[in-house]
């Protein structure tokens, strides 16, 4: 009787939902590569750059700027108002305001095509205004630096988290160079 009932035709596969339920799986598996490849070939990672000996090879010019923003004693205060759009601060050497026009450049974390430059023109006092409406609330990378690229102030910032941002010129000055 048993061997009887093992050979009976029952319903075709396909009627049943085991199978169904089993291949759930393996096809969400299937979809979700596809998607993951299609992002992954869509959106190139802006964090790789092509010329990364020239990069390093860079650094000791940047340390180089270091240690004239040492030298000169500078010190950089800015805070961001969002609903006007403005940067605003001083930048100061050794106490006294610095009038040069130089440029602060903000870094997006992850897309560079949302970098900033601005450009800051101190009044008589050192206090400048630069406009950069829209400055997302993010972890941005700023430098300061001089109009001729002669020295420079870097630190991380976000302005939401950290209203003023403030930056001193601490590097390390060569042996014999005078502060």
């Amino acid at each position: 009787m048993r061997a009887n009932m093992s050979l009976q035709p029952g319903a075709p596969w396909y009627r049943h939902r085991w199978p169904w339920f089993l291949m759930i799986g393996p096809v969400l598996v299937l979809v979700g590569g596809a998607v993951m490849m299609w992002l992954a070939l869509s959106r190139p990672d802006a964090m790789v750059v092509g010329d990364y000996y020239k990069q390093g090879k860079a650094i000791n010019q940047e340390l180089g700027r270091d240690r004239a923003a040492s030298r000169l004693g500078l010190r950089f205060e800015a805070s961001y108002d969002a609903a006007a759009g403005r940067v605003t601060g001083t930048l100061l050497s050794h106490g006294e305001p610095v009038r040069a026009p130089f440029h602060i450049r903000l870094a997006h974390p992850t897309q560079p095509e949302r970098d900033r430059v601005l450009e800051a023109l101190p009044d008589a006092r050192g206090r400048f205004v630069a406009e950069a409406a829209g400055l997302e609330p993010t972890h941005w990378q700023v430098v300061v630096e001089g109009g001729a690229r002669n020295w420079r102030l870097a630190r991380s910032w976000s302005w939401q988290r950290e209203p003023v941002l403030a930056i001193a010129a601490d590097a390390e000055l060569e042996s014999g160079a005078r502060p």
